[in-house]
C-alpha cells in the first residue's frame, strides 16, 4: 500500500529551486535512507512530505488518514525554560501517563519523566524524540537526520531500535542520513537526493550507480557501508562494509534526475 508519494515535486526558497521534479512513493512497512552532500534539498524534502514546505509544482499525495511520526533534525529549546521529559510529551497534546511511560520505555529510555529535557544526552534527547513521534501511532516515521551527534554504538542501537520497531508496527521509515556513506543494512531503498533524485535501488545499486560516484567519490572503495547488528547473543554492534543485505525489493533500475 502506497502511504505517501510525491509527484514532479519542485520546492523554491527565495525564487531559487531547491527540488526539481522530484517523483517518490513510499510503501507501508518499507525503509528508505535519503542520502545526499550538504544542501541537497533532503532536508526541504522531508518537509515537504510532511506538509510544512509548499510545493511550487507538483504535488504531495498522502493515504486517507495517514499518520506520519516526525522527528526534526533540530529542535531548540531554550535552556532556561523548566521543561520536563512528561510535558515535553504532552505537546502539543496531553497524551496519558502511561502511553508516555510506555514510549519511553520502548525507546530505552525509561524512568526520564520527570527530567528537564536539557538535562539530556544527545543520544537521549533523540531517543524521548522518537518516543513522542511513536504517540502518534505513525503509519510512517520521518526522521532527518537522527544520528549526528551520536558515537558508532549510539548510531548501531538507534537503527537497531528501528528496525525492531518496523517488524514491530508495521510502520515504514522514512530516513535522512548525514553519512554519505553509512547506511542501515535493513534498508530497503536508498535514494540519492542532489536537488533532484540522481539515483535510487537498493545499496548493492546505488553503490554501482555512476551518479552516485559522480557526487559522493569512491570513498570506503566506491562501496556503501552497512550499519547492521551481529546475531550473537548480547546484540553486540558493527559496521559492515560493502556488504548489501538489504530486503529483497522490485526497483526500477537507477536513472539520471
Amino acid at each position: 500500500m502506497r502511504l505517501i508519494s510525491a509527484e514532479n515535486l519542485s520546492v523554491h526558497h527565495g525564487g531559487v529551486a531547491v527540488l526539481a521534479g522530484v517523483n517518490l512513493a513510499i510503501e507501508r512497512g518499507e525503509i528508505v535512507t535519503l542520502v545526499g552532500p550538504n544542501g541537497s534539498g533532503k532536508s526541504t524534502l522531508v518537509r515537504a512530505l510532511i506538509g510544512a514546505e509548499k510545493a511550487a509544482t507538483g504535488e504531495v499525495v498522502r493515504a486517507a488518514g495517514l499518520h506520519i511520526g516526525y522527528v526534526p533534525q533540530r529542535l531548540h529549546i531554550d535552556a532556561t525554560l523548566p521543561l520536563t521529559v512528561a510535558r515535553f510529551l504532552n505537546l502539543p497534546r496531553r497524551v496519558p501517563a502511561a502511553e508516555a511511560s510506555a514510549a519511553l520505555q520502548r525507546t530505552g529510555v525509561a524512568g526520564l519523566e520527570g527530567r528537564q529535557i536539557t538535562a539530556l544526552s544527545g543520544g537521549q534527547f533523540q531517543r524521548v524524540l522518537l518516543a513522542r513521534a511513536l504517540l502518534s501511532r505513525p503509519d510512517i516515521l520521518m526522521l532527518d537526520e537522527p544520528t549526528q551527534g551520536l558515537d558508532q554504538p549510539g548510531v548501531a542501537a538507534f537503527y537497531r531500535l528501528l528496525v525492531d520497531l518496523r517488524h514491530e508496527t508495521g510502520c515504514a521509515v522514512l530516513l535522512v542520513s548525514h553519512d554519505l556513506h553509512v547506511v542501515m543494512a535493513a534498508s530497503d531503498r536508498v535514494i540519492c537526493l542532489n536537488g533532484h533524485i540522481c539515483c535510487e535501488g537498493t545499496p548493492s545499486v546505488v553503490t554501482a550507480a555512476p551518479e552516485y560516484r559522480a557526487l559522493f567519490g569512491l570513498g570506503t572503495g566506491g562501496a556503501l557501508a552497512l550499519y547492521q547488528h551481529a546475531h550473537d547473543h548480547d546484540h553486540e554492534h558493527d559496521l559492515g562494509h560493502g556488504h548489501d543485505h538489504a530486503h529483497p525489493h522490485s526497483h526500477e533500475p537507477p536513472h539520471a534526475g
